[in-house]
Formats: C-alpha cells, structure tokens, sequence
C-alpha cells in the first residue's frame, strides 16, 4: 500500500498574479469623496499575517452596481466597486474608496453602508467572507448585522480615525472577526 504523503496549505503565493498596480484604488487618488480603509490581517496569536490578500466589492455612494445583476438595473457610472490589496510585512493593507450606499435589503428591509469582504491567506483553504459597517452610520436596522450576536457585532464596525476607518481581520482567536457562510 502506498503511503500518503501530509495535506499542505494553499500559499503563500497570492503575491504571483493576483495584484495589479491600482488594486488597492477603487476611486483615483483625486476623487474628493474619497475614503481609506486601512487595519492589519492577524492570526490565532494576534500576529500580522504579511501574506494575505484583502478584496472588497460594494456598491457606489447611491447604494447601486455598475453591474447587470443589480436588481434595479445597471448603472454605467464607471464605479469598479472591486479592490484588491496584499499586506505588506506587518499585515497591513489599504483601500482607498468613497462611502457606499444604502442597499435593498430581504423582505424590503434596507442594508446600511457596508462593503463585503474577502480574505485570502496561509493556511486557508477557502476565503472567508466577512463585512465592513461604519462607526458613524445608522446600523441598527441592518438585516444582516441584526443576524450577528451582539456581543460580536463589533468585530464588523470600522472606526474613524484621522487617516479614514479602521478595520482589523483577526482570523481566529479572541476577537476573532464574524465571518459568513457564503
């Protein structure tokens, strides 16, 4: 009988092909309503995780998608919507964005401002899925962040610091990040 040999983890190989110059520009340097998000990617441990990749997709500051299955119709404003940033040796990343918009909601509910996140990373199989709520909006009514336990709902908020908002991926361990199921 042949012996098997041990599983290995995906990467760290995310630096080959998946960056592109202006991933991390979902709106040009000069747009005036321009935002950052910035934080660190950590692991179990609390330490920088320095080879993952952070993607981010949302809708435009009128809650809409340059995208047909907006299910109010593609809007051909331009906006990307979609960035794409490795962490650098301390696990840190930035995107640089403008404020989305509410969005239509299940059931007729409303979604507050959010952009939905991905991780890639060591020792990850798959990507986790996560979201970014804002500090400084009206969350309250959001279908999605109401499905979270309370005690847990922090791990979604970005907070507002002088350089943008602030938001840290803990991957595991005590304040890990609420991750989806997707």
């Amino acid at each position: 009988m042949p012996e098997t040999t041990p599983s290995q983890t995906v990467g760290p190989y995310l630096s080959i092909g998946l960056p592109w110059p202006d991933g991390p520009d979902v709106v040009p340097a000069g747009e005036p309503a321009a935002i950052r998000i910035h934080g660190r990617v950590l692991d179990g441990a609390g330490d920088p995780v320095p080879d993952a990749m952070i993607e981010t997709w949302q809708a435009d500051a009128d809650g809409r998608f340059d995208h047909p299955d907006d299910p109010r119709g593609a809007v051909a404003s331009g906006f990307r919507g979609f960035g794409r940033c490795p962490t650098d040796p301390g696990g840190n990343y930035e995107i640089r964005t403008v404020m989305p918009g509410s969005l239509p909601g299940p059931a007729g509910s409303t979604q507050a401002p959010h952009i939905d996140v991905s991780v890639l990373a060591r020792g990850l199989l798959h990507r986790v899925v996560t979201r970014i709520y804002f500090e400084d909006n009206d969350n309250s009514e959001d279908p999605v962040l109401a499905s979270v336990p309370e005690a847990r709902r922090g791990t979604l908020i970005a907070t507002r610091t002088d350089e943008g908002y602030r938001f840290d991926v803990r991957l595991q361990g005590e304040g890990e990040t609420v991750f989806f199921d997707v």
